[in-house]
């Protein structure tokens, strides 16, 4: 299968190429090979294990059957040299509800296992607490990514640098620092606007994949800011161990969504985090907790 093209800064060229990276191709039986993309680090970002693999279950159930949440497990790190195959277990299909298991493997090594949920859409009791907190709006905030290429600009060249400066699908603005910006130690709370650079196709199960894609991007860092380290110092050694998410309403993901994340608990070299993801009119959409590996690291010299 052909790899993704080489990502520009063209906003629709972007997510055109984050739509294709989470198109699986079927191989019958329930299996699925997903692309490959190459970021330079060798690894896989846990986001995209997580969406693909969410793609594939959904592949196998009725389409008026909606994701409603997800587990997932990580067991190994995956490498961006070798795409992943994911095989789906129809484990349970009632009149309500359908439950699947996708095992995600590289070169016969199982590197994420995910169960995930489907359900017919009904009518129920309903009720939402608590409100989306108060915070300025995305037009207020400057782009992360125009922070992030100014700090480039003090950083030498190097693989760090790169992925600082590199083009990304998703327009992320931060209401307060984040911690490679502004070093020391802050409370574990982080309010974060995010959508995708450019519109997507009317689709479910689309926004749903890119909001699995970008849960994974926040809840780590915000459980390192009680301890003043940093990622970009080389003072963290971090990996994603277990995520979840629940979905609760219908959203678009190219409309601003605000992640609200906080950590609770950090210790034993893991960090909890979770978080809450608002439409732009209030609406809570969905829910997310992960827990990671965080371990200090001593920075290169």
């Amino acid at each position: 299968m052909a790899n993704p093209p080489v990502t520009t800064a063209n906003p629709e060229r972007l997510v055109a190429e984050l739509i294709l990276l989470l198109d699986l191709d079927p191989r019958g039986g329930d299996r699925f090979i997903g692309r490959r993309l190459e970021e330079g680090t060798g690894r896989v970002f846990g986001g995209q294990a997580i969406a693909q693999a969410l793609v594939a279950a959904r592949r196998t159930v009725p389409d008026d059957r909606h994701t409603h949440s997800l587990h997932a497990y990580f067991l190994r790190s995956g490498s961006d040299a070798h795409p992943i195959e994911f095989r789906v277990k129809r484990d349970f299909d009632g009149r309500s509800f359908s439950n699947r298991r996708v095992v995600a493997s590289q070169q016969g090594e199982p590197i994420l296992n995910l169960i995930a949920s489907f359900q017919t859409p009904q009518e129920g009791p309903h009720h939402q607490y608590p409100k989306m907190p108060d915070v300025p709006p995305p037009e207020e905030l400057e782009p992360d990514a125009a922070i992030r290429n100014r700090f480039a600009e003090t950083m030498p060249d190097g693989l760090l640098r790169n992925l600082m400066v590199r083009a990304r699908p998703i327009d992320v603005r931060s209401v307060g620092p984040r911690n490679w910006q502004s070093p020391g130690k802050r409370e574990p709370v982080a309010h974060v606007w995010f959508r995708t650079m450019a519109p997507l196709p009317d689709s479910q199960p689309i926004h749903r994949a890119i909001l699995a894609y970008a849960s994974d991007f926040q809840l780590l860092a915000t459980a390192i800011q009680p301890h003043g380290l940093s990622f970009h110092k080389g003072e963290v050694k971090a990996a994603s161990l277990d995520h979840a998410i629940w979905f609760h309403d219908e959203f678009r993901a190219d409309d601003w969504l605000l992640y609200v994340t906080e950590s609770p608990w950090s210790g034993l070299a893991r960090g909890f985090g979770r978080g809450q993801i608002f439409s732009r009119d209030g609406r809570l959409v969905a829910s997310v907790a992960q827990e990671g590996m965080i371990r200090e690291a001593t920075p290169p010299a």
